[in-house]
Parts: C-alpha cells; sequence; structure tokens
C-alpha cells in the first residue's frame, strides 16, 4: 500500500491550475507582499486619535458672556451677549438712570424661553453704546425685570452682527470690527447671574400690529371683566350696566355710613 506519493510539477503549470494563486505569486515576485505572517495595515485619523487617547479634552462651563459698556458718561457695567435673544434688553432701574427721556409706545410683545409673554414698558430706539473704542447704535426694549448690579444689559444678535463679531470660545475672546479696525475682549467672568436669566436666555419678540389687549379682554365673567377694565378698552353693554351697579352701591353704603 502506498503511503506518500511525489509529484514535481512545474511553477507555471500550478499557477496555470490555481489561477486564484495567480495575483499572490505575481505579488511576491514584484516584491509587493513579504513572505511573512503579519501585515501593516492602515488606520483612519480617528481611529488614531482614539487609539493614542488624542480627544480633544473636556472643558467645563467658562462662565457668562459678558463685554464692558457705557451710555454717554455713564460706566453701565457690563452686558450680557446673547445669541438667543433677537433684540437687545434694558431694565427700566438703567434706564430711569440714564436720563434717556421718555420711551416710545410699542405694541411688541416679548415670548420668553418658557413660552409665556410679557408686555414692557417701551423702546428706546438709536442709543450710542460704547463698547471699547467703538460705538455703536442699538435699540433697545426697556422691560422691569431685576438686573444683575454687575451685568444689568442683554445684548442680543442684532448688536452682535452690528459689530461683525467673532468669538472664540476656548480663548474667551471675542473681536468686533468696524472697516479696518477690531477690539479683543475677554468676555468670561465667573459670576451667578439672577436665575430669571435664563428665562430672558432664549427671548424672542411677536409683533403685533393692532393695540394690544389687555388680559380682562378674554374675561367671560362681566363682574371680572369691569373689575380689570382699563380706561383704553371699549365698554360693552353688559359690562357698563355692571359698572353702573357698583356706582350705585358704593353710594347707598355712603349714604348709610
Amino acid at each position: 500500500m502506498l503511503k506518500q506519493i511525489h509529484l514535481n510539477i512545474p511553477l507555471v503549470d500550478m499557477i496555470r491550475e490555481v489561477p486564484k494563486y495567480v495575483k499572490y505569486i505575481k505579488d511576491i515576485v514584484a516584491n509587493k507582499r513579504r513572505l511573512t505572517e503579519f501585515e501593516t495595515g492602515a488606520l483612519t485619523e480617528e481611529c488614531t486619535s482614539r487609539i493614542q487617547n488624542k480627544l480633544p479634552e473636556k472643558l467645563k462651563d467658562p462662565g457668562s458672556f459678558t463685554i464692558p459698556v457705557r451710555i454717554g458718561e455713564i460706566d453701565v457695567g457690563r452686558a450680557l451677549c446673547n445669541l438667543g435673544a433677537s433684540i437687545n434688553l434694558m431694565p427700566l432701574s438703567v434706564f430711569k438712570q440714564l436720563g434717556l427721556g421718555a420711551p416710545k409706545p410699542t405694541t411688541v410683545l416679548l415670548q420668553l424661553a418658557d413660552r409665556s409673554y410679557i408686555y414692557p414698558e417701551g423702546v428706546i430706539e438709536d442709543v450710542l453704546l460704547q463698547i471699547g473704542k467703538f460705538i455703536f447704535p442699538a435699540d433697545f426694549i426697556i422691560l422691569e425685570y431685576e438686573a444683575d448690579e454687575l451685568v444689568p444689559i442683554i445684548l442680543g444678535r442684532s448688536l452682535l452682527a452690528t459689530g461683525d463679531a467673532i468669538i472664540k470660545v476656548r480663548e474667551g475672546k471675542m473681536i468686533l470690527r468696524v472697516d479696518n479696525e477690531e477690539a479683543v475682549f475677554n468676555v468670561y467672568r465667573a459670576i451667578q447671574l439672577p436665575r430669571h436669566y435664563e428665562d430672558l436666555s432664549m427671548i424672542s419678540v411677536v409683533k403685533i400690529n393692532e393695540p394690544v389687549v389687555e388680559p380682562s379682554a378674554f374675561k367671560e365673567d362681566a363682574l371680572e371683566k369691569a373689575l380689570m377694565l382699563f380706561n383704553h378698552l371699549e365698554l360693552e353693554e353688559e359690562v357698563a350696566e355692571m359698572l353702573q351697579i357698583l356706582d350705585a352701591s358704593c353710594e347707598y353704603i355712603r349714604e348709610r355710613s
């Protein structure tokens, strides 16, 4: 019984009989493949960064984004730069200190981050706001809210767009540019702002073409509507009758007393 058989076949004939080895032999002959058990594989840049632990360092919140501002000769402190606000906000207390006159009435309705609505005191236009060496005209909505002593004013996207602002978050710098000049500001300040500033962080404007209607106009009960009535609302017959009854009751009480 035969245990072993040895066959001598020319290499060329073997390659012809087994086509899948053709490319393998060609790579060896051309020194494109090494006769070894190990091979080198290329990794993508993302895989390399993960293996070598080259991911960027995770940073914490650097603080509030503020810049120093002046209005006229008065230093009003720092202003909170808020990309989530479409308008510039000034508290009523600061507005009275500046002595800019009476604000213009407005039919603008403000929507806060919590979807609630609030009526502003008015609007003041073309306020000259000095930031560093630059002076920018800005319109402010006057709103009665508890302002922070160090950061009373909130600047929205409109002012930042006027100054062609470039923000470098990691470095904590903001660059304002006017024509060929620019100014650099350190914007981070580690302070704790009042909690209601969170509601003002995503404030938007709801424009109303008609005069603002007070909440009393939506009351169904005539007595409740009369008690909440303001002078500029028109009196309905039912409401006017209820007011007459109330006036008569007051006169009767005064006569008895």
